[in-house]
């Protein structure tokens, strides 16, 4: 595959994070990709390190940012999306730091009618504020240090870190949604339109990564497991406020019962109150 990735990172006001997710992504071995940073309504300070950032990338950097009006993720990923110009576009958590290869892998698994779902390494609370206070930059540990950091109780697992070429296996389960992760997930442009992005209906942290998931795969768009390829480091935060939860968990119950593949308000949906600037490396 040689056409353009757009890499899209969402954020909310978490600056120290995402300083040290572009600083993993300026480092990828693969350069044909673009970065958007499809943020939330985060404060000037974010808008800043973005700025900062344009400058030491080699790659075109661009800010895409909506008012805080609450947790909206699916539509300012769609925002970004709207501002993408890759025709495959990745998505990555702005606390999950992505390994120099993590681009690489990504394009490597990229397949017409598939998507692709990767998997994470959380992180302790402690080796958390070891990263981001004494920078610490574990996208460039060997396995030696994952032991380590594995026999200290500072990661879940270090299995995902792993590269192992599954081939068909990969392909086991296509049509399985249930434990896919959304920090970490590849899909074509082509692939996005035809179930019109992410669905701004799930307001509110949960489920809008299982929504799509669905979509996709009802219409015809099959689950592809990047595991051991794509692994990225999960930065350990506190547990997001689940207040909308039980309402997303209806309104995902409606997805699954019906017939559904375009969102409710998706892509098509997006008005235009983004602001966005770019930066060429």
């Amino acid at each position: 595959m040689a056409e353009l990735i757009s890499v899209i990172v969402a954020t909310y006001n978490r600056e120290d994070a995402l300083a040290a997710v572009l600083r993993s992504l300026s480092r990828q071995t693969d350069r044909d990709f673009e970065l958007v940073v499809a943020d939330d309504g985060s404060g000037a300070a974010t808008a800043r390190l973005v700025t900062e950032w344009s400058a030491r990338m080699q790659v075109p950097l661009r800010h895409v940012w909506h008012p805080d009006r609450g947790f909206r993720l699916a539509e300012i990923r769609n925002r970004a999306i709207r501002a993408s110009a890759g025709s495959y576009c990745v998505f990555l958590d702005g606390d999950c730091i992505a390994r120099p290869d993590f681009v690489a892998a990504h394009r490597r698994l990229a397949e017409p009618g598939w998507f692709v779902t990767g998997n994470r390494i959380l992180l302790s609370r402690e080796l958390t504020e070891r990263i981001l206070n004494d920078g610490l930059e574990p996208e460039r540990w060997g396995f030696a240090n994952w032991i380590t950091a594995r026999a200290q109780r500072n990661v879940n697992r270090f299995v995902p870190l792993l590269d192992i070429r599954l081939g068909t296996l990969r392909k086991r389960h296509p049509r399985r949604w249930r434990g896919a992760r959304g920090s970490n997930m590849g899909f074509w442009r082509t692939d996005l339109d035809k179930v019109d992005g992410f669905d701004a209906a799930f307001s509110g942290w949960g489920r809008e990564d299982s929504d799509i998931f669905i979509r996709l795969i009802r219409g015809g768009v099959m689950r592809k497991d990047g595991r051991f390829a794509t692994g990225v480091l999960h930065l350990w935060h506190p547990e997001a406020d689940r207040g909308r939860l039980a309402d997303n968990e209806r309104q995902l119950a409606d997805v699954i019962d019906g017939t559904r593949v375009r969102a409710k308000q998706g892509l098509s949906r997006v008005i235009e109150e983004t602001v966005a600037t770019t930066a060429e490396p």
